[in-house]
């Protein structure tokens, strides 16, 4: 009867004894995913050049800032496309190349802002989308209602950025967030903030927001921006 009574014991202990590894284990794994990955210190100054501050922009949207529910957002490529898209915020970001570029937005008000953006090249993301032959134009709608468009050949033809980080820290929903488009060579309108669909189009004289109130629908800064 000892015996058997032991052997329970031992039983017993053992038992004890792989339930607290397995909690060690456990634990230990948790713990060895690694720390979270903050956002960092916004930087100032890049490959020696001076950068504008995220804070340096005039706030000039037609509602105000947007803050989009980013757990709901999806960015949607639509139109004269064989593959239309749908994405999440993630399937962008972690989808495709990252690049960083220095670029001046020029506002119409008389202000620039210099800064590090970051993002993916529009053209790989409408490349996927496989435009028809017939499109010809790129339309932008954001989530405030306002809207820009440029020749299909602007976007395909040039590194334009797809931006969702700024001087090296995720971009403020007051500055477009999830996505802003950095419109080289175009005034700060064309410079589209809080995108949610893009739609490929065969309508070169579209007018979007402010086209539609008489300013240049090129936008390009070497001409006037008053249409």
């Amino acid at each position: 009867m000892l015996s058997v009574l032991n052997s329970k014991s031992v039983k017993q202990n053992i038992l004890v004894i792989v339930l607290i590894c397995m909690l060690f284990v456990v634990s230990g794994c948790i713990g060895s995913s690694g720390p979270i990955e903050l956002d960092g210190v916004e930087v100032r100054e890049y490959e020696g050049k001076k950068l504008s501050s995220v804070d340096d922009f005039r706030e000039n949207s037609i509602l105000g800032p947007q803050y989009v529910n980013i757990d709901t957002y999806k960015l949607r490529v639509t139109g004269l496309v064989d593959n239309p898209k749908e994405y999440t915020y993630r399937e962008v970001v972690d989808g495709f190349q990252s690049y960083k570029k220095v670029v001046t937005l020029d506002c119409v008000e008389g202000w620039s802002a210099t800064i590090l953006w970051e993002g993916i090249l529009l053209k790989d993301l409408i490349a996927e989308t496989q435009p028809t032959s017939e499109a010809n134009t790129i339309i932008f709608y954001a989530h405030d209602g306002y809207s820009t468009s440029f020749p299909l050949e602007y976007v395909m033809n040039n590194d334009i950025i797809l931006a969702h980080r700024m001087n090296d820290v995720t971009m403020p929903p007051e500055r477009g967030y999830p996505f802003q488009l950095v419109a080289e060579s175009k005034w700060g309108y064309k410079w589209i903030k809080w995108i949610t669909r893009i739609e490929l189009s065969d309508d070169p004289t579209y007018e979007g927001y402010w086209e539609s109130r008489g300013y240049s629908n090129t936008g390009d800064l070497d001409e006037s921006f008053r249409g």
